[in-house]
């Protein structure tokens, strides 16, 4: 029996026809000119100014940060509710991040800690040069909220947007927040280039920068000279191609992800204790993954026996990201937290919310929650 997965990737004629011919082009390295039309259309696909393609979303995170002058001594407040890349990224520059816990109904950023810890943190001399917000599994966070806390402090905002492009927060979209946002193309996005990702800003002193120490900080001169250390980030074209093909069905690929998080709202509903996570308000999310949160005590089973029953029929699953402030990486750094992430860790479970999956793979997925909740009963 085959395995379906949370997200996998989402590939038609299309992306081979694009991957055809970039190769018989001839620009096979990295840059060329399908990098050029993917950083074009990605702007104009989001309202931005500059976009700048690279080959992770971590890389792009690393490389705004550098930019700004992020670096030893500086704090810099982030989402503990997300993947690691973020925080690792604040930590490549020799910054401290600083954790902050979440609202419960969307699992984002909570603005009003943010506002407390950067106070705390200046009032104790502490520099914070930027802040990282998270949009968690394609819910934009409070961008207004978030960018008033910014104006009051004197902060810049670099937008960790990885999971939700193509979403919005009113008529900011993902992707355009801030002083400066990012994008992945990892294989498991809402959109994928197999690896990759994507710098965005209307600085254009900043688009430059970061193009420039992407290409390991060369000077323009005959020979390789280099008066700054650079980094090797940049996209490669051929995958350039694949993101341009994938960019032009994005939206038909949301609107199947969209369709699967219905199905889970039939699925559960009229299921003591179980809520479908961040349903109320999503419909200007991109429904990158639908998840469940589950109160065990009236449901009497809990997220871990249900990931155990669809493991047994080849269904993957996941918890809601560990709280970076429980990483042991993480585990002596600051934070400012309530325990709101930490319960949502506990009691959400990720379910397959992929656009590739099919009539087949959907019947197989309803069929062994529907077998544990007549098991369970």
């Amino acid at each position: 029996m085959s395995r379906i997965f949370l997200s996998s990737p989402d590939v038609t004629d299309l992306e081979e026809q694009y991957l055809v011919d970039s190769i018989r082009s001839g620009w096979v390295a990295p840059l060329g000119p399908q990098v050029d039309a993917f950083e074009q259309e990605m702007a104009d696909r989001v309202g931005a100014h500059h976009a700048v393609a690279l080959n992770s979303g971590t890389a792009a995170l690393h490389l705004v940060l550098v930019s700004w002058g992020v670096g030893p001594g500086d704090f810099v407040p982030t989402s503990t509710l997300t993947f690691a890349a973020t925080a690792n990224a604040i930590t490549y520059t020799g910054a401290t991040p600083v954790f902050v816990d979440s609202d419960l109904s969307t699992g984002n950023i909570d603005p009003v800690l943010l506002d407390e810890i950067i106070g705390k943190l200046k009032a104790e001399g502490k520099s914070v040069p930027a802040i990282v917000p998270v949009d968690l599994l394609g819910r934009c966070a409070d961008y207004t909220a978030i960018a008033a806390v910014a104006a009051k402090h004197g902060v810049k905002v670099l937008s960790d947007s990885a999971e939700s492009l193509g979403a919005r927060s009113g008529d900011v979209l993902a992707g355009s927040f801030g002083d400066a946002a990012i994008l992945s193309f990892n294989g498991n996005k809402i959109m994928t280039t197999s690896g990759g990702g994507m710098v965005l800003t209307a600085d254009k002193d900043l688009a430059d920068h970061v193009r420039f120490l992407s290409t390991q900080a060369r000077e323009p001169a005959v020979h390789y000279e280099h008066k700054e250390i650079g980094y090797n980030y940049r996209l490669s074209n051929l995958l350039a191609g694949l993101g341009r093909a994938q960019l032009a069905r994005l939206d038909d690929m949301i609107a199947k992800r969209r369709a699967h998080r219905q199905m889970y709202d039939d699925l559960f509903a009229g299921v003591p204790g179980v809520e479908i996570f961040q349903r109320q308000g999503d419909e200007h999310d991109n429904c990158w993954l639908t998840a469940i949160v589950v109160d065990s005590a009236t449901a009497e089973w809990t997220t871990s026996e249900l990931s155990a029953a669809l493991a047994e029929d080849n269904i993957e699953s996941r918890p809601l990201w560990k709280p970076m402030h429980l990483q042991p990486v993480f585990v002596d750094h600051p934070r400012s937290v309530t325990g709101t992430a930490e319960a949502l860790f506990g009691t959400g479970l990720s379910l397959p919310s992929g656009s590739a999956l099919g009539p087949v793979e959907t019947t197989r997925i309803t069929s062994a929650i529907q077998a544990f909740f007549e098991r369970w009963s």
